[in-house]
C-alpha cells in the first residue's frame, strides 16, 4: 500500500486549527506550487513586501520551481533553468538543469519537507501544540524540514551527520528547535536511522519524518518537479527534438520520482541515478565514505522506484570538489572566460552545489554513452547552490594551497573535456532486480518494513501509481482546513 494515509484525528485537528488562526497561517495546495498563477491576488501582493529566505508563513507560497530568481519581493514566472552550452559539456545533447537555489532557504528539499509534513498537519495527525517534528538527513532535507515546520509553527528536531558543512549547521541552529549531529559524514546515513530508533523508544511526542521512506516526498517530486520539468521539456523541444533522459542522484529517491512523472509523458526517455564512485551501493553493492554532500549512500530507499530506473552512474568525488573550484574560484572562472564560454554563464556556475555537479558529470556521461544529439535533451536538477558550501572551498584552499590558471586548465582537461563512459551501468531486468533486492537489509531487517511490501514494490503493478493519484484528495483536506481556520491577512 503505497497511500500516504490521510485518516482525520478529529481532536488534534482543532487543536491544529486554533494554532494556525493565531500564527495566520494560510498553507498552499499542491496545485498552487504546481502553477502559482493560482494564488490569490492577495497573497501574492503580500509577497512583494518578504524576502525569499524570511521565516514568513506566506513563504510556503515560493515553495515552487516557478519563483522569480530574486532574494527579496520576487513573484512567480517561469520555472527557472540552465542550459549547459555544448561546447561546455563536450556532447552535442543539449543539458539542461532546474535551478534549486531560488526555493525559500535556497534548497529544492524545502518541497519535499512540505510533502510529508503538509498532509499530517491537515488531517490532525501531527499535532504542533505537543509534538516535535523530526527531521533525518544529510544536510539540506533537515534544513527545508526546520524551515517548513517554522512557518507552520510546529517545532523541529533536525538531524544530520557531524561532518556535514559549516553552513547548514550555522543556519539550522538559528532556524531548528533542537540540532543532532550524528557520527560520521555524508555515507554514515544508518547512524542517522540509529538515532531515530533512540528517539523513538525515548517516550518524547514526537514524528519523523523519514525522507527516505516518506511517500509524501516522492509525491511532491513527482507532482511538482516532473511538471516543472515537463514545462521546460515543452519549451525547449524542436520539431526534431526529443527528451532522452533525466538524471539525478538517488539521495533520498524524492527527487528522481520526477522522473517517474516525465516517463509517463515522454515514454522513451531514460531514468539515469547516480552516486558517488567512493560509495557504489547501486552499481557494485558497495561500500565506503565520500564528499558528495547531499546524495546519500549504502542504502537503497524505500521510495525509489527502481524497477523504472534504466542506467546507474557512479561520480568520482575527485571530480565534483575539483570542478567546484574551477567554477567558483577566480582564477577558474576567468581561465573559462578566456576560452571562449559567455561572462554570463560562467558567473551563474555558482548555481550548481556539490550533488549538482555530480548530477551534471551524470547526465553528461549518459550523453556520451548514448551518442546523442543536438535533438536530444537531457534533463537534470541543480539541487542547492555553492552558497551552503562556501566553507569547503576555504577548507581547500588552506589545504591545497592558491587556485592558479595551471589548475584551471588541469582541472577543466580532467574532470570537465575528458568525462568518460566508465562506471556506468545499463539495467536490465535482473539489473534493476538486484538493486531493488538490497532494500531488504536496511527496510526488513532494520526499518521495520516486511517481506510482503517488498515483493509488492517489485510485483504489484498498481503500486507506485496509487500515491501518484492523491493530489485531488490532500488539496481537498488542505482547502477544507484553510476554510475551517479561517485566517484573514
Amino acid at each position: 500500500m503505497t497511500k500516504i494515509d490521510l485518516t482525520i484525528m478529529q481532536d488534534r485537528l482543532e487543536r491544529t486549527l486554533q494554532r494556525v488562526r493565531e500564527r495566520k497561517i494560510i498553507i498552499p495546495t499542491l496545485a498552487q506550487q504546481r502553477d502559482p498563477s493560482l494564488i490569490p491576488d492577495d497573497i501574492q501582493n503580500r509577497l512583494k513586501d518578504i524576502g525569499l529566505w524570511d521565516l514568513h508563513p506566506l513563504n510556503l507560497f515560493r515553495i515552487t520551481w516557478h519563483n522569480e530568481p530574486k532574494p527579496f519581493g520576487g513573484l512567480f514566472g517561469d520555472v527557472n533553468y540552465l542550459e549547459f552550452p555544448s561546447s561546455f559539456t563536450g556532447t552535442k545533447a543539449r543539458v539542461v538543469a532546474l535551478v534549486g537555489k531560488w526555493f525559500p532557504c535556497g534548497v529544492h528539499k524545502v518541497g519535499a519537507a512540505f510533502g510529508c509534513l503538509v498532509p499530517r498537519l491537515v488531517t490532525g495527525q501531527f499535532d504542533p501544540t505537543t509534538q516535535k517534528a523530526v527531521w533525518p538527513s544529510t544536510g539540506n532535507y533537515c534544513r527545508g524540514g526546520a524551515y517548513d515546520s517554522h512557518l507552520l509553527a510546529c517545532k523541529s528536531v533536525a538531524i544530520l551527520p557531524e561532518g556535514m558543512s559549516k553552513e547548514r549547521f550555522d543556519w539550522l541552529r538559528n532556524v531548528a528547535d533542537e540540532v543532532i549531529a550524528t557520527p560520521g559524514t555524508e555515507s554514515n546515513v544508518k547512524e542517522i536511522f540509529d538515532k531515530c530508533w533512540e528517539l523513538r523508544r525515548s517516550g518524547e511526542d514526537l514524528m519523523i519524518f523519514n525522507q527516505f521512506e516518506e511517500f509524501g516526498n516522492y509525491l511532491w517530486h513527482y507532482l511538482i518537479s516532473g511538471n516543472a520539468m515537463e514545462q521546460v521539456s515543452r519549451k525547449l523541444l524542436g520539431p526534431k527534438g526529443q527528451i532522452a533522459g533525466f538524471a539525478s542522484a538517488t539521495g533520498s529517491a524524492g527527487t528522481i520520482a520526477a522522473g517517474d512523472y516525465l516517463k509517463q509523458k515522454f515514454p522513451g526517455m531514460k531514468i539515469i541515478a547516480s552516486e558517488a564512485l567512493q560509495c557504489p551501493t547501486l552499481l557494485n553493492n558497495g561500500f565506503g565514505a565520500h564528499r558528495i554532500e547531499g546524495i546519500g549512500d549504502k542504502h537503497v530507499p524505500w521510495v525509489h522506484n527502481v524497477k523504472n530506473t534504466d542506467f546507474v552512474t557512479a561520480i568520482d568525488d575527485n571530480a565534483v570538489v575539483n570542478l567546484a573550484r574551477l567554477f567558483n574560484e577566480p582564477a577558474g572562472k576567468q581561465h573559462l572566460i578566456d576560452s571562449g564560454f559567455d561572462a554570463e554563464f560562467v558567473n551563474q556556475l555558482d548555481l550548481l552545489g556539490f550533488s549538482s555537479i555530480s548530477n551534471l558529470v551524470s547526465a553528461i556521461k549518459f550523453a556520451k554513452y548514448n551518442e546523442l544529439t543536438e535533438n536530444d535533451i537531457v534533463l537534470t536538477v541543480l539541487t542547492d547552490s555553492m552558497e551552503l558550501y562556501q566553507s569547503r572551498l576555504s577548507e581547500m584552499h588552506e589545504e591545497l594551497g592558491e587556485y592558479h590558471k595551471e589548475n584551471a586548465i588541469a582541472d577543466e582537461a580532467r574532470y570537465l573535456q575528458a568525462i568518460t563512459t566508465d562506471n556506468m551501468e545499463e539495467l536490465g531486468y535482473q539489473e534493476r532486480k538486484r538493486i531493488h533486492n538490497l532494500k531488504y537489509y536496511t527496510w526488513v531487517e532494520q526499518q521495520g518494513r516486511t517481506y510482503n511490501e517488498i515483493m509488492d514494490q517489485w510485483y504489484d503493478p498498481d503500486y507506485w501509481l496509487e500515491v501518484q493519484t492523491q493530489q485531488p484528495e490532500i488539496d481537498a483536506l488542505i482547502e477544507e482546513f484553510n476554510h475551517k481556520a479561517k485566517v484573514e491577512l
